[in-house]
């Protein structure tokens, strides 16, 4: 049996009587796939009909859920200033220096079952977590997050402080996707499944969510989350933090505005993403 069809199983299995040394032994298959980056939480897809361009693959969340629910919590401290405590299905990835992964000490994890590619800059602090793919080139700053399952594309540039959320739940939700050559700014928040398509530029201090409508001054238009598809930042787009008013007699009154990101130009291929940033926020 295919292990995604091993982990359906033991996942659709009550916990007491689950086989618990054969879900083990699924659960930790599917972390050294995932460590290689073989297996993916979501992929590229081509379908011509996937207008994400992404597909979720649910099987391996759920191998992830299992890995929690067998986990026992276990002293994994340093020493007696150093005190730990975690799941010992999800101990810390371990890395050499044939990775050809510069993490650089003062603090950063990477968690167990999360791929990072050569090339990769890890800045103290730092976290990425299980399930998480960083790909060829990628700087993760210092403060900067990498959720569950989150996927990061090659060249991309995580500045500090900046959250990419998790998303392991629901299973059949898609993660946030950051595309090849993104420059996410200083203290960004990409949260609940926001894909942002490649070469595009999030200035410091913006958050998209799933209720977040992003409004394009370029296009006219706005783009929203639907039930049928996720916040789609467009490719190259440069987006800051803007504000809109609220049309009602109180909020007149009072100068109330709501923040909401706006899409402000569009990179050209011979405009970097520092310069596009620059030059849009003169």
């Amino acid at each position: 049996m295919t292990l995604s069809g091993q982990i359906e199983i033991f996942f659709s299995q009550e916990f007491s009587s689950l086989d618990k040394k054969g879900a083990l032994r699924a659960f930790n298959e599917l972390k050294f796939f995932l460590n290689t980056g073989e297996v993916r939480a979501a992929q590229p897809s081509n379908n011509s009909g996937n207008g994400v361009g992404w597909t979720v693959n649910e099987w391996v969340k759920k191998g992830i859920l299992i890995g929690f629910k067998l986990g026992e919590l276990t002293d994994v401290s340093i020493d007696d200033h150093f005190r730990y405590f975690d799941k010992n299905t999800f101990p810390l990835k371990k890395l050499s220096v044939e990775n050809q992964v510069r993490l650089v000490p003062g603090g950063s994890s990477i968690r167990d079952g999360a791929f990072v590619a050569k090339g990769v800059v890890v800045m103290p602090p730092a976290y990425v977590n299980v399930g998480a793919y960083v790909d060829e080139g990628t700087l993760i700053d210092s403060h900067a997050l990498v959720g569950s399952c989150a996927q990061i594309g090659k060249r991309v540039h995580v500045s500090a402080g900046a959250q990419i959320g998790g998303v392991l739940e629901p299973v059949g939700a898609l993660p946030v996707i950051i595309e090849d050559d993104v420059m996410i700014g200083g203290n960004c928040g990409v949260y609940e499944g926001t894909v942002v398509k490649r070469r595009s530029v999030l200035g410091a201090g913006v958050v998209l969510t799933g209720s977040t409508p992003v409004y394009d001054l370029v296009q006219q238009n706005i783009h929203r989350r639907t039930s049928e598809s996720p916040l789609v930042i467009p490719e190259g787009a440069v987006v800051v933090q803007g504000s809109r008013h609220i049309d009602n007699s109180f909020a007149k009154a009072h100068h109330i505005a709501l923040y909401t990101p706006v899409i402000i130009k569009y990179r050209d291929e011979s405009t970097d993403a520092a310069t596009a940033l620059e030059e849009s926020l003169r």
